[in-house]
């Protein structure tokens, strides 16, 4: 059993990869102004002209060779020990499809994993792609791929993380939690959050109808009431229309599509 990283780059610097500790095999999709697949040490550098981190991650998907796929931004510091403690994590829970692991950011409140458990889709919606290590032969068997429309670098600048999460559990996946530290995030600035203003509230009226079209409305208003903190520009009623709004257009563009 081995770990292939999947890592998304934009205008890649090989001094970066060398910051990151990485030392497993690594599938690197380079978006850039020309095409190529170079080697470099342990990594496979496969460079496109196109944009988008899903379409990226999608192509790493495509590329991938080993058991374990462990997803990779370009700001994650890896612990010296990653790759044991992820094939320990599989060899001792044959029925896991993917498992999450904590990702440390200090500068963030992210919640952290105490325990190995089954995770359910209500608990497992707040964490990253790169939280995230799978069975290889789970994800390819069950075609689950990225929603290209989603993400950094596409229409919908947010939710791709969330989306594949959901897919997960759609294809009746096995998720659990591991208690392992496999890295650090240097803290890399959204490249959509700035605060709660009428984007944020618009890009959640999308994701939630991406979700689930049937749910939506009261996927925004669950949002909304578990998380007071959230109306701080808008009431409650204000930041539900605007949701609403959200999800209207994109339902107006996936039917014009």
């Amino acid at each position: 059993m081995r770990v292939e990283v999947l890592l998304s780059v934009l205008n890649l610097n090989k001094k970066d990869l060398d910051k990151m500790n990485i030392t497993s095999k690594c599938i690197v999709i380079n978006q850039c102004d020309k095409e190529s697949i170079n080697k470099y040490r342990n990594f496979t550098i496969c460079s496109y002209k196109e944009k988008g981190v899903s379409l990226s991650r999608n192509r790493a998907l495509e590329k991938s060779k080993e058991d374990i796929l462990l997803f990779c931004d370009n700001d994650i510091v890896y612990n010296h020990d990653y790759e044991k403690k992820i094939i320990e994590e599989f060899k001792n829970n044959k029925n896991a499809d993917a498992i999450i692991f904590n990702v440390i950011n200090p500068s963030r409140k992210k919640r952290i994993l105490y325990k190995r458990k089954r995770l359910h889709i209500y608990n497992s919606l707040n964490y990253a792609t790169y939280n995230i290590a799978v069975r290889r032969k789970s994800i390819i068997s069950n075609n689950i791929k990225f929603n290209i429309l989603f993400g950094p670098g596409s229409k919908y600048k947010n939710g791709s993380d969330t989306l594949f999460i959901v897919d997960l559990f759609k294809y009746k996946l096995k998720v659990y939690s591991s208690p392992y530290v496999i890295g650090e995030s240097n803290n890399k600035p959204s490249n959509w959050f700035n605060g709660y203003d009428y984007n944020y509230f618009y890009y959640k009226g999308i994701l939630f109808t991406a979700i689930s079209k049937k749910y939506r409305y009261l996927l925004m208003l669950q949002h909304i009431l578990r998380h007071k903190y959230l109306l701080t520009n808008y009431k409650f009623l204000e930041a539900y229309k605007i949701m609403r709004k959200g999800s209207k257009e994109y339902l107006h563009d996936i039917s014009c599509s």
